[in-house]
């Protein structure tokens, strides 16, 4: 029996492990099925609340800030009528705008001064006289009013004057139908025949005896005249 030889009992180490790959892919197998287990038991002991649910119990909510443009209802007397597509809100009435005044225009001195008036010019009169002797002499003078005419059509015209004493010899226009002189309180008037025509002129003259050369008064159309 000496020339018999036992067989080899086979290894149970990593050359057995590399012969049966299978063993391997099993093992895996199994590993993943128990862990994919324990991740589904996991999952189901957690009890997510939902969204539109109440919070959980034992955390404050933060307080909500109240809106600055929000406004309280306006209540509406009973039996109001509202207009068809406005609310009771829009159907009040819209709230007054405050009127904002000007201050009062301040000086660099510091006082308030006054506005200035707004209101237009005053105009010239459409006929005007300017007076001035033409000639003096002993016992007398001759005198002219100048009737100026800034308007742009005819006009008459009335003169009036008023001497400290004297007597007056004659008075006339030069070249056109005369007037009419008559004495008014210790003075006269002259009216005239012609109108003075749009933007002209006329002169009236008039000789004085034993008068002063400067009248106390002289106005044509009741505007003093200048010229003294």
């Amino acid at each position: 029996m000496s020339g018999l030889r036992r067989a080899p009992r086979p290894s149970h180490g990593p050359a057995a492990i590399a012969s049966s790959p299978w063993i391997v892919v099993f093992a895996g197998v199994v590993v993943m099925v128990v862990l994919l287990f324990v991740a589904l038991g996991a999952y189901r002991g957690r009890s997510p609340a939902p969204d539109d649910g109440p919070p959980p119990a034992g955390l404050p909510l933060p307080p909500v800030p109240a809106s600055p443009y929000e406004l309280s209802p306006t209540p509406l007397p009973e039996n109001s009528a509202l207009l068809p597509g406005l609310s009771p809100r829009a159907s009040g009435s819209p709230p007054s705008t405050p009127v904002m005044s000007r201050p009062p225009a301040v000086s660099p001195t510091g006082t308030a001064s006054a506005r200035p008036s707004t209101r237009a010019p005053q105009r010239p009169p459409a006929v005007s006289g300017r007076y001035r002797v033409v000639q003096s002499f002993d016992g007398g003078f001759i005198g002219e009013v100048l009737i100026v005419n800034s308007s742009d059509v005819d006009r008459g015209w009335t003169v009036r004057f008023d001497f400290t004493g004297g007597r007056l010899v004659t008075i006339w226009v030069e070249g056109v139908p005369q007037g009419t002189v008559r004495q008014v309180d210790g003075g006269f008037s002259y009216v005239s025949g012609v109108d003075v025509p749009g933007g002209g002129s006329v002169a009236l003259r008039f000789h004085l005896e034993r008068a002063s050369t400067t009248p106390r008064g002289c106005t044509v159309d009741g505007v003093r005249c200048s010229g003294f």
